[in-house]
């Protein structure tokens, strides 16, 4: 990471502009899940991670309650980040299938790995404040990353922010809405893909496989 991106990360990890979210994390990481019981959990905003000439950014809504909010690394340590690194092993974007803790050898290809929101929220929902307060970092993640050509957004929720978000700086005249493998080419010549965000819920209903992530996955490998 360059100098830029390692200074909007600290400055992420000591954000408490959302005294909401602030209470919230304090009270998941007092009242842990009972297999967690023993883990010190981060307990803090949770940045990005990658490198800065990353090609593919990967978006979530938020860190995981029990997830990234423990570990101190989006996407890690739940079963939805299982899911996902197990799929982008398999068309090697990843080096390992898993992403369990912080210093788990774990490198990405190519690839950075962002929320909109950096902290947790009750009950997933976000007010609109609280994503307004955290849009700022995430444009900043984005301008850091200068070989960015495509956004992978997982979740109508995150997609939906991030057009919302992008509708701020640029005119966005063709009608864009949230559709499981659908792309769109954003005014700034990036592209951004929509899929099904890779919860148990949706794992376990059929409605996304590793298949239908995987297709994505290597469309987008194509592509960059």
């Amino acid at each position: 990471m360059d100098i830029k991106l390692n200074s909007l990360n600290k400055t992420i990890v000591n954000c408490k502009k959302c005294p909401r979210l602030v209470n919230f994390v304090k009270k998941v990481s007092k009242e842990k899940r009972k297999q967690f019981i023993n883990e010190i959990y981060w307990g803090k905003p949770v940045t990005g991670f990658g490198h800065k000439d990353s090609k593919l950014m990967i978006i979530g809504l938020a860190p995981a309650a029990h997830g990234g909010t423990r570990t101190g690394r989006a996407f890690t340590g739940d079963k939805s980040g299982d899911f996902l690194f197990s799929c982008m092993y398999d068309v090697n974007l990843s080096n390992q299938p898993y992403s369990k803790k912080l210093n788990d050898g774990l490198k990405i290809k190519s690839t950075y790995m962002t929320n909109v929101l950096k902290c947790v929220p009750p009950e997933d929902k976000p007010s609109s404040i609280e994503i307004e307060n955290c849009s700022n970092y995430f444009n900043n993640e984005i301008k850091n990353l200068k070989k960015l050509k495509i956004i992978l957004a997982l979740g109508k929720v995150a997609f939906d922010n991030f057009i919302k978000n992008y509708k701020k700086k640029y005119s966005i005249k063709e009608k864009v809405k949230f559709e499981h493998g659908k792309k769109y080419l954003l005014p700034d010549g990036k592209i951004v893909f929509s899929c099904y965000h890779p919860s148990p819920r949706n794992v376990n209903t059929g409605l996304l496989n590793k298949e239908k992530m995987k297709k994505i996955l290597i469309s987008i490998k194509k592509l960059l």
